[in-house]
C-alpha cells in the first residue's frame, strides 16, 4: 500500500482533520501555488470546496474562475496539501479563489448543490437525452432519475437548431470506488457498514450470478471490486451497465453495455452477473472482511488499533470512513504493524469536464436539496 511506504509524510497528514480550525472563508483573486495533488473540472469555488472536502488528502485548493483569461485553464479546481495543512505561499491574482477544505468543519457528505450555470456546458458522461420545455424541466427530470447527478440544457437560442431544448442526463459516481486493489499477506481490508448504496427504498431480491462465466466485449469501463457481489452493485449503480464480469484474480470489474444480445462464455475464474435496477440486492459483501486485499490510496489517516474489528469499529464511527485497510503485526516494517487506515473516495457530483459554451444551462441533481426537491 502507497501509505507504508510514506509513513512519516502520511503520519503528519492525518492528523489534520483534528488539528486545523474549521475555515469555510474564500478569498477571491488570491493564489495559493504550489503543492498541487491534481486538478478536478468544477463550475464554481463552492463545488471545488465540497471536492477538496471529500478528496482523502485535500486541504486547500484554488479555483480557476469563468473570467480566468490568462488561457482557456479556466474552471479548473486544483486540490493541494502539505504537512502542515496551510498553504505557505499566498499571492494575488486576477480570476482565481481559494479556500479550504471543510474536513474539520461539521460539512453534509451529500450536499445541496442548487446553483445553475448560464452558457457553461458539463461535457461528456451523457446516458440519456431528452426534450424539455427550460432547464427547470430538465433538472426536474435529473432529479428524479436516481442515476442522474447532473444534467446540460440546451436553450431556444441554440446555433444549431435541430438540438434546441435538449436536455443531457449525466452519470457520476455516487457509491464510493476504490482506486486499487491488490493482493497483500496480511492485511485486512473491508468496508464502513454505515455506506449507502442508494437512496431509494427497494424490496429486497436475489442478483442473478453466473459463475465460471465470462461475457466477452463490449466494456463500458473497468472497475476494482473485490467481489462478484461489489461488481454487481457498480454495474447496478451505473445506468448503461446491462451485465458484467467480474475476474476474481485481479479484481477487475468489467461493466458492459449491450441491450441486443449476452453471449456467454464457459471460464473459470469468472463471475458474470445482471444488474438489479427496481430492488435492493443483498449487501452481506458490505460486512464481509477480506483477508490478504489493500485498499490501495485513498487514505484519510491511520491509527494505530489492537486488531482488525476494532479497524473495522473506528471506520464505521466515522462518517467520513467508506473503506479501510488494517496491518497485522506480522509483515513490513514493525512501524506499520497493527496500523488502521481509514479511506474514502469522492461521491458528490462530479463533471468530468466543464466547458463554456453559448445558450446551454448546466446544474445539478437536487435529490439532497430537501424541500427544494420537488
Amino acid at each position: 500500500m502507497e501509505t507504508l511506504w510514506i509513513l512519516g509524510l502520511l503520519l503528519s497528514i492525518c492528523s489534520l482533520s483534528f488539528s486545523q480550525e474549521c475555515n469555510q472563508q474564500l478569498l477571491e483573486n488570491v493564489d495559493f501555488p504550489g503543492a498541487d495533488i491534481k486538478f478536478v473540472f468544477s463550475p464554481d469555488a463552492n463545488h471545488c470546496q465540497q471536492l477538496c472536502t471529500q478528496h482523502p488528502s485535500c486541504r486547500y485548493f484554488t479555483f480557476s474562475r469563468a473570467d480566468w483569461i490568462k488561457d482557456n485553464s479556466y474552471f479548473r479546481c486544483y486540490l493541494k496539501t502539505s504537512p502542515s495543512g496551510q498553504p505557505t505561499v499566498k499571492t494575488q491574482l486576477q480570476g482565481v479563489t481559494s479556500g479550504f477544505s471543510l474536513k474539520p468543519c461539521s460539512s453534509e457528505s451529500k450536499p445541496c448543490l442548487p446553483q445553475l450555470y448560464h452558457n457553461v456546458d458539463f461535457y461528456g458522461a451523457d446516458y440519456q437525452s431528452l426534450f424539455t420545455a427550460d432547464y427547470d424541466e430538465c433538472q426536474r427530470a435529473c432529479t428524479r432519475d436516481p442515476a442522474c447527478q447532473f444534467f446540460t440544457f440546451i436553450n431556444g437560442a441554440f446555433t444549431t437548431e435541430s438540438i434546441r431544448y435538449k436536455c443531457h442526463l449525466k452519470f457520476s459516481w455516487s457509491v464510493p470506488v476504490t482506486s486499487i486493489l491488490v493482493r497483500t499477506t496480511g492485511l485486512v481490508s473491508g468496508f464502513s457498514h454505515n455506506t449507502e448504496i442508494t437512496q431509494e427504498v427497494k424490496p429486497a431480491c436475489e442478483g442473478k450470478l453466473f459463475p465460471s462465466t465470462d461475457i466477452p466485449g463490449n466494456d463500458v469501463v473497468v472497475l476494482p471490486a473485490v467481489s462478484p457481489e461489489h461488481c454487481q452493485t457498480l454495474c447496478s449503480a451505473h445506468p448503461v451497465c446491462t451485465y458484467f464480469s467480474f475476474v476474481s484474480n485481479n479484481f477487475n470489474c468489467y461493466l458492459k453495455n449491450n441491450k441486443n444480445e449476452m453471449v456467454p462464455k464457459a471460464k473459470e475464474g469468472v463471475t458474470s452477473g445482471l444488474p438489479a435496477r427496481f430492488c435492493q440486492l443483498d449487501t452481506s459483501w458490505l460486512k464481509a472482511t477480506y483477508e490478504g486485499v489493500d485498499f490501495r490510496n485513498d487514505d484519510i489517516r491511520n491509527e494505530l488499533k489492537d486488531d482488525a474489528d476494532t479497524c473495522q469499529k473506528t471506520c464505521n464511527d466515522d462518517p467520513t470512513c467508506q473503506f479501510y485497510t488494517y496491518v497485522k503485526a506480522n509483515i513490513f516494517d514493525r512501524e506499520d504493524w497493527r496500523r488502521c487506515y481509514l479511506k474514502r473516495a469522492i461521491t458528490i457530483p462530479a463533471p468530468p469536464k466543464v466547458t463554456k459554451l453559448a445558450n446551454a444551462v448546466s446544474g445539478f441533481q437536487l435529490r439532497n436539496c430537501g424541500h427544494v426537491y420537488t
